[in-house]
């Protein structure tokens, strides 16, 4: 397929590796800061002094911003010129997470890290379409695998770093370590990315972006927010569930309407029917990589037992390996496998990745459990960006900046479903599970009493008197059912994750089975 590309290449000459190292950079920036706070949030809260449920508003308020501006990176790059809003989007961001670390309340901290989302929106998308622009058809395939390699990595190493930087040094530092790399990063930009004299965005569509704020922030809200506030028990989130809607269907409208002239998100690429295909994928594929990230240090911690270093750490091979396998993903596409046929294996293997950490046991080792997040990794990292490369396929030139666009909105819409999904799913399937285990260990008669008998036996021949070893006892027990019931909840998300990946199966067929040239991403 022939890459739709803009802008002179050939004036790029050697420097387009190192403009490669600062969009990656820049893209690294953005994921690596989605998580790695949160190790920290315990000390954060104590820090500035709120509850465990209000510091959860740094997450919320990144995500909700993050969300809002997604759809518009492609129209801002379209009126101001790419490297310049790349530029001063890092240099926000660069700014934005020196005051987080600075901040001394909550309400700071909130307001600097909704500047940090909004920043952080075009780090992804635009810069892999700066990427198109400056790389020949040649090497569209090497250059577009390097910088997938960057953000896949950065979010695998963000527990580890912001366990370590909270065991080792204070909190502030999650942040302050964006300012070097961000430094480097605009540096690159702006001293070596050509903008065109002449741009393309006209006029100012407020009344989409009105909607579009009003719609997607309502969503993500009740997304992040549902399952602490009991969902639609809470007056809030159901008025904000028919706003959101309201809105959402409101933009949509207002953004295919002839009369709007200058739409700010071209939603007409939804027509192509692979690239619909591939954003319902992404969103799935969203799903599965955040609720991963968010399930397995709590299940870790909670019954493997480890320390929150030990968790990031225990996913740092997993990661690795995941950027090695997406070399080789975009390296079997570049020798002429069709990205559909990728996106198919990638997607059999999370199929069976979650299969595999779907019948974990309170009993299970560590190696059983690496295993899984290996094969999970694999299969995303096979997944991700032959995805997003098929996907593009069939779109017309001035419609690939949008497509990508769009294709990243999924993904982080997947994102927050997969973990208020993850969440809920937690709360109601270990109360649902420890509720039957209870019923069991009661009937279990006999057997029930010789344990606790036991263990009351234990306790008293290390001096505990005979009612305080029979509640101790009784408490081991109780934490033993506990530790099954969770595990058996996280299970089933696996599960239920499994089952979403197939269901996603059919839609990967919508795409376009072509020989790709390169990402066909341009801005």
């Amino acid at each position: 397929m022939a890459i739709p590309v803009r802008g002179d290449q050939s004036a790029y000459g050697r420097n387009r590796w190192l403009l490669l190292l600062g969009f990656a950079l820049a893209a690294a920036l953005e994921v690596l800061d989605v998580s790695i706070v949160n190790p920290v949030m315990p000390t954060m809260a104590g820090n500035l002094g709120c509850t465990t449920e209000e510091i959860g508003w740094i997450s919320t308020a990144y995500l909700l911003a993050n969300v809002v501006f997604l759809p518009l990176t492609d129209w801002f790059s379209r009126k101001f010129g790419l490297g310049r809003y790349v530029s001063v989007s890092i240099g926000a961001f660069v700014v934005a997470s020196v005051f987080c670390g600075m901040s001394h309340s909550l309400g700071q901290m909130i307001f600097f890290r909704i500047i940090q989302g909004a920043a952080g929106a075009p780090l992804i998308s635009m810069t892999q379409a700066g990427i198109a622009e400056v790389f020949p058809r040649r090497e569209q395939n090497l250059a577009q695998g390097v910088w997938a390699l960057c953000i896949i990595v950065a979010p695998s190493i963000a527990p580890y770093l912001g366990g370590w930087i909270s065991d080792n040094y204070a909190w502030p530092w999650v942040f302050y370590i964006n300012l070097p790399i961000g430094i480097v990063a605009a540096t690159i930009v702006m001293t070596n990315y050509k903008d065109r004299a002449e741009y393309e965005a006209s006029g100012s569509d407020l009344l989409g972006i009105g909607l579009l704020t009003i719609g997607l922030g309502s969503i993500q809200y009740v997304l992040e927010e549902g399952n602490s506030k009991d969902w639609f028990s809470n007056p809030l989130i159901v008025r904000l569930t028919w706003v959101g809607a309201i809105g959402t269907v409101l933009f949509a409208v207002w953004e295919l309407s002839p009369f709007n002239r200058s739409p700010v998100v071209n939603l007409r690429v939804m027509r192509h029917w692979g690239f619909s295909g591939a954003t319902i994928v992404s969103f799935i594929s969203g799903i599965a990589l955040y609720s991963g990230v968010f399930i397995f240090p709590i299940f870790a911690q909670a019954v493997l037992g480890f320390t929150a270093t030990k968790s990031g750490y225990f996913m740092l091979l997993p990661g690795l390996i995941m950027g090695v396998a997406m070399m080789m993903s975009t390296v079997a596409i570049e020798r002429g496998v069709p990205a559909r046929d990728v996106a198919i294996l990638g997607i059999f293997v999370c199929t069976l990745s979650m299969w595999m950490l779907g019948h974990s046991t309170p009993m299970s080792n560590e190696s059983d459990n690496q295993i899984g997040l290996i094969v999970r990794n694999v299969g995303l990292a096979t997944m991700l960006l032959p995805v997003m490369t098929a996907g593009v396929i069939g779109l017309d030139r001035s419609e690939v900046g949008a497509g990508a666009s769009l294709l990243g909105l999924a993904r982080q819409l997947g994102g927050s479903f997969g973990i208020a999904l993850a969440a809920s799913q937690l709360t109601r399937m270990t109360q649902f599970h420890r509720y039957h285990l209870m019923d069991r260990v009661v009937q279990g008669g006999s057997a029930l009493s010789d344990r606790v008998d036991l263990l009351t036996g234990a306790f008293y021949s290390r001096g505990m008197d005979m009612s305080s070893a029979r509640q101790g006892a009784e408490r081991i027990v109780d934490l033993q059912v506990t530790r099954q019931a969770y595990t058996l909840a996280v299970n089933n998300v696996y599960i239920l994750t499994a089952i979403l990946f197939f269901i996603a199966l059919p839609f990967v067929f919508l795409m376009k089975r072509e020989h790709s040239q390169g990402p066909a991403v341009t801005h």
